[in-house]
């Protein structure tokens, strides 16, 4: 029997990649891909890389004869939809927007979301029913963990690119071609949202709350995020890589590499890559993340895995465009 998997929302990238994922996964089958603007068009039709490799319309309906559902809709759409149509505990909530992730806003009625990162709450999301999936950039976490649960994370300074698909598909004047290229600009400085689910993450983990200054920024690429992140620490380098080691010993998608790490290393991968530096008593912190896979459609099915009692790593064995 395979998973029956619903998505609402289907037409922009975080569904147009969970759908790529989900027709090549061993253990899942699409029931329906639920879009109120493209209903009856062809999947292929929006999402042209799928051209060849399914024959399925967007539905103008949905049904509850599915095993999970994924809400990839806009921020704020999520918890509307939810409220207006009651789903039986028997199906799994995967929303990837940011309706459910913080602790304050983490239910609706009866339901309870789980923050689903896989890293810090595995054994959490796998009794769950709603998971929450991370933000994009709120993954780079990844990048601190280890810190904060050796309870050594100081007041943390961040910066990090990400590619236009970060800002979805509507256009804004930030998005296009001829804006965007040959260009970069900081925007949101020190009030990014994902900031409060870090936050959140770090405090889970360490039992107090971290400081963490952020400053994201648009790129002139598609997809991708690179962060580089500076702290004070005592340990001696070769320390801190195995304290790093060891936390990530048994999560098959974040690997701690001793060498510099580049953006292409991840790019269409749900791995998270991590590089350490030391330059006195500075830790710098370099992680790189695809941000519409292990910062949103992978992770989703990493957590769908986890869910039903699969391989995490199930359909998701991705190459690296590398080249």
């Amino acid at each position: 029997m395979k998973i029956k998997a619903g998505i609402i929302g289907a037409a922009g990238y975080t569904g147009g990649e969970l759908i790529r994922l989900l027709l090549n996964h061993p253990h899942a089958e699409i029931s329906f891909a639920h879009s109120k603007s493209n209903a009856g068009k062809p999947v292929s039709h929006i999402h042209k890389d799928l051209l060849g490799d399914t024959d399925i319309s967007f539905s103008s309906k949905f049904h509850q004869q599915v095993d999970v559902l994924f809400l990839c809709t806009g921020h704020g759409e999520a918890r509307a939809f939810l409220s207006k149509n009651d789903f039986p505990d028997n199906i799994r909530i995967i929303d990837l927007s940011q309706d459910f992730r913080l602790k304050s806003s983490s239910t609706i009625g009866d339901k309870s979301f789980v923050y689903g990162l896989p890293e810090l709450n595995k054994t959490s999301i796998q009794s769950a029913q709603c998971i929450a999936n991370p933000g994009c950039f709120a993954t780079i976490q990844l990048a601190l963990l280890p810190l904060a649960h050796k309870k050594i994370l100081n007041e943390t300074y961040i910066t990090g690119i990400t590619g236009s698909t970060g800002a979805g598909q509507s256009l804004s004047q930030t998005s296009h071609f001829s804006w965007r290229t040959n260009n970069i600009q900081a925007y949101k400085s020190l009030t990014h949202q994902h900031i409060s689910e870090i936050g959140e993450s770090l405090q889970q983990t360490s039992g107090k709350a971290a400081t963490v200054n952020f400053i994201p920024w648009r790129g002139d690429f598609a997809r991708g995020i690179y962060i580089s992140a500076v702290t004070e620490c005592a340990l001696p380098l070769d320390d801190v890589y195995e304290l790093y080691e060891a936390f990530y010993l048994s999560s098959p998608f974040t690997h701690v590499s001793k060498e510099m790490i580049d953006l292409k290393q991840v790019v269409n991968t749900n791995k998270c890559l991590i590089h350490l530096e030391k330059e006195g008593s500075k830790l710098i912190v370099h992680a790189a993340i695809d941000n519409l896979l292990k910062g949103a459609s992978g992770q989703a099915v990493q957590n769908m895995n986890i869910l039903f009692g699969l391989d995490e790593k199930c359909g998701l064995t991705l190459k690296a465009n590398l080249f």
